[in-house]
């Protein structure tokens, strides 16, 4: 499976740079571990194999990042639970994200 995410923070307008983030299968294990990037990118999650069907969980760190900024949170992790149906397509799930709210779909 292909899997990457994007996160904006809407407080600045700008890439969450340095937002750590872990994938989990639906039973809890962790698959994975990164930070996004410059970009506020994750497009490489280390070789993590996520490549059954099934339910995974991107789980946001969203609190150290707010903390790192000198800003509260009402929301310090966001979990975002999704489906893979078919391992051979790619998946995308941003995130825009600011304090006290956030959104996400599923991206290309």
């Amino acid at each position: 499976m292909s899997l990457s995410t994007h996160v904006l923070d809407a407080t600045s307008g700008r890439p969450a740079i340095g937002m750590p983030a872990r994938l989990e299968r639906g039973d809890g294990v962790r698959v994975a571990s990164a930070a996004t990037d410059a970009d506020g990118r994750i497009k490489d999650w280390g070789g993590a194999a996520a490549d059954q069907p099934g339910t995974y969980r991107l789980i946001f760190d969203t609190g150290a990042y707010f903390a790192a900024r000198g800003i509260g949170t009402f929301y310090p992790e966001v979990a975002v639970t999704f489906a893979i149906g078919d391992p051979s397509e790619h998946y995308h799930v941003p995130l825009l994200l600011s304090p006290y709210a956030y959104s996400t779909y599923r991206g290309s």
